[in-house]
């Protein structure tokens, strides 16, 4: 797991998605992962398709699995 815990207990992991494209893409994955509970800071890149997510603990992968086809695009796993 990539996922690293800073000093203030919050949790930053990086998840690579594909078919981001654009910043309308961008703001799509980011809107839907934000909406999950605990996720403080979403921060998308279509040029690399990865996808910052810092929260307060740990996230289910498929919960954002879930949240990522919502936006209509593939979570292909932690970067």
């Amino acid at each position: 797991m990539t996922a690293q815990t800073d000093t203030q207990g919050s949790v930053t992991t990086v998840y690579k998605v594909s078919g981001m494209s654009c910043g309308h893409c961008e703001g799509s994955v980011s809107g839907e992962i934000s909406q999950l509970p605990g996720v403080t800071s979403v921060k998308a890149v279509a040029s690399t398709g990865e996808v910052t997510v810092v929260s307060a603990g740990p996230l289910d992968d498929e919960t954002v699995r879930a949240a990522v086809d919502e936006a209509g695009f593939e979570l292909v796993g932690q970067a």
